[in-house]
């Protein structure tokens, strides 16, 4: 791990990085040292690492003591463009302004990340908890939309993830890794998603096999998620990895 610059506000220190070809963002409370709770934060479909939410979220949570770390998905933010990913981006996109059904597309879409999304995670995750402002406490996983999709396979695979906020999106292509994921869960849905079926959204919260699940539903739509679920969140994982 490399880091490539390092900045320190408001008693947040933010590194960015590099692993092999994996760009990131880790953020500490100031001069932290020893082991804490780390998040891993993945972003939506389009976005990166240093989307205004990621950040937000990110910096939240390291002023109340954990390490978080945000990375570039496969084919997004730094990271280079595949002629595959194009052409399914491309039909993506085709399909929202025809007005049709996005669950296939955008589980492919998935499918298509998630092999390198998981295995990125995971060595992004060991090499952190290396470091002496992380050290190997306890982890927890966020993501929403492409977050979730990637995500969900994450947390099904990595058993040093004890507690997962996940949400907007539906069960298309995720149902059996779903049933695979035991940690508690908070899961989140926008009552009036036009991206995301409300009854699939649903159906991928029943999937999940977690004893403990919460889910929380609000009026909206798709980008439309109450900033007070920031707070409810840090309490979900501060409950969870603290």
């Amino acid at each position: 791990m490399r880091f490539t610059s390092q900045a320190s506000s408001d008693g947040v220190t933010e590194r960015f990085f590099i692993l092999d070809e994996i760009p990131g963002v880790l953020w500490t409370p100031e001069d932290s040292r020893g082991a804490r709770a780390l998040i891993l934060i993945g972003h939506g479909g389009g976005r990166h690492k240093t989307a205004p939410g990621v950040v937000t979220r990110a910096r939240r949570y390291a002023a109340e003591g954990f390490a978080v770390v945000a990375i570039d998905a496969p084919d997004h933010g730094e990271r280079p463009r595949t002629e595959e990913f194009g052409r399914i981006a491309a039909a993506l996109r085709s399909g929202m302004a025809a007005g049709e059904d996005l669950g296939a597309l955008v589980a492919g879409m998935h499918a298509h990340l998630a092999g390198r999304a998981v295995a990125d995670w995971q060595a992004v995750l060991t090499a952190v908890q290396r470091l002496d402002q992380v050290g190997a406490g306890p982890v927890g996983y966020c993501g929403m939309s492409m977050g979730c999709g990637l995500g969900i396979p994450l947390v099904a695979a990595e058993p040093r993830i004890r507690a997962a906020l996940l949400g907007l999106l539906g069960v298309h292509g995720l149902a059996e890794d779903a049933a695979r994921i035991t940690v508690p869960v908070r899961f989140l849905v926008q009552w009036d998603d036009r991206m995301v079926p409300r009854d699939q959204s649903l159906a991928l919260f029943d999937a999940l096999a977690s004893a403990e699940k919460t889910l929380h539903a609000n009026p909206g739509g798709h980008g439309e998620v109450p900033s007070f679920e920031l707070e409810d969140s840090l309490r979900f994982f501060t409950r969870h990895l603290c």
